[in-house]
């Protein structure tokens, strides 16, 4: 039997992870801390530790894992910013992730963030339940002619780009690798990153977190922007710097905002605050502003994308076990 501590943890997580098959021959040890320096002796006795995005692997926390014989640390995201790597190779362990649980899932999740609040979906909504039926404040645009640029064309920008195309939007594209060949397909432009800023009506985000991609939007290439633009970021909260966006949102160039990442989320998402002030003054302040929507980091929460994350999760750990190659693509 192999003993696994998952870090971090809510229902769903411990729901699916227990039903993906081969769970059977895991003991499980779900924690709804989250891992760091202070609680990795936690996870003694396991031969691996399954971590999120708020998870803090660092040098100090990866020392204590390799001190206890810990040997895998299995990502249940795409994103591994907080895994110190250089670190987990000089101790000897492994690290895995889920690369593409379901493009679909935050690809959907982009367009919805963008239809709601382009048409005042959210707010028609509260109306309607207080027989509020007057359309006033409530008129939108339309997608279809606009010029979509997206920032980043891996399986979830690309499902993103399409999506669009079929809104009949003209869509631009930038990214370091190139698809030439699906561009040409789904009728996409790759242009250079200056120029898609320039150019596009809506913008979204769809690039990992790397230290030249770190506040990839900011005061200067916010104001190459069309005004009225709309972003969109359903990928990294630290893409954007929280700042010259809300400078954009004051002066109102920036026409509207969709997020469902924020820059510091960490001890803030996912969890329930309703019972007290929330002390982060830029997060307060974007959530006063009418034209911005955020969710919490919810894009990936489709019974299909959990479901692969836990399949894909469990089996590295199998093969982890029994000396078998990782599942392509999975590590890192």
């Amino acid at each position: 039997m192999i003993e696994i501590s998952v870090f971090d943890t809510k229902p769903y997580d411990r729901k699916y992870l227990a039903q993906a098959n081969l769970a059977d021959r895991i003991r499980w040890r779900f924690h709804e801390f989250r891992f760091g320096h202070e609680t990795a002796r936690t996870a003694a006795g396991s031969q691996a530790v399954c971590l999120f995005v708020n998870d803090v692997a660092d040098r100090k926390a990866l020392a204590i894992l390799a001190e206890m014989g810990v040997k895998l640390i299995a990502m249940r995201c795409a994103g591994f910013n907080n895994v110190d790597l250089e670190a987990a190779r000089e101790f000897g362990l492994n690290v895995v992730r889920v690369p593409a649980y379901s493009p679909h899932a935050v690809a959907e999740h982009t367009i919805g963030l963008l239809m709601t609040l382009n048409r005042k979906i959210h707010r028609a909504f509260n109306r309607v339940r207080e027989l509020n039926f007057s359309l006033g404040g409530l008129v939108g645009f339309d997608v279809h002619g606009k010029t979509v640029g997206i920032v980043g064309t891996g399986k979830i920008g690309k499902a993103t780009a399409e999506i669009f195309r079929g809104f009949g939007a003209a869509v631009l594209a930038s990214d370091v690798f190139q698809d030439h060949d699906w561009s040409v397909e789904k009728g996409v432009r790759y242009v250079a990153f200056d120029e898609l800023m320039a150019e596009s009506d809506i913008v979204s985000l769809h690039v990992p977190l790397l230290p030249e991609t770190h506040h990839l939007i900011n005061e200067r290439t916010l104001s190459m922007t069309r005004a009225g633009v709309y972003l969109l970021n359903t990928s990294r909260g630290k893409l954007i710097d929280t700042t010259a966006l809300i400078a954009g949102l004051r002066t109102g160039h920036v026409g509207g905002v969709g997020l469902d990442v924020y820059e510091e989320e960490e001890g803030v998402f996912f969890e329930d605050h309703s019972d007290h002030i929330l002390q982060d003054e830029e997060l307060t302040q974007l959530l006063m502003f009418p034209n911005v929507l955020i969710t919490a980091h919810q894009a990936f929460l489709t019974h299909e994308a959990l479901s692969e994350i836990a399949r894909c999760t469990v089996e590295n750990v199998i093969r982890q076990m029994s000396g078998e190659p990782f599942l392509e693509g999975t590590t890192l």
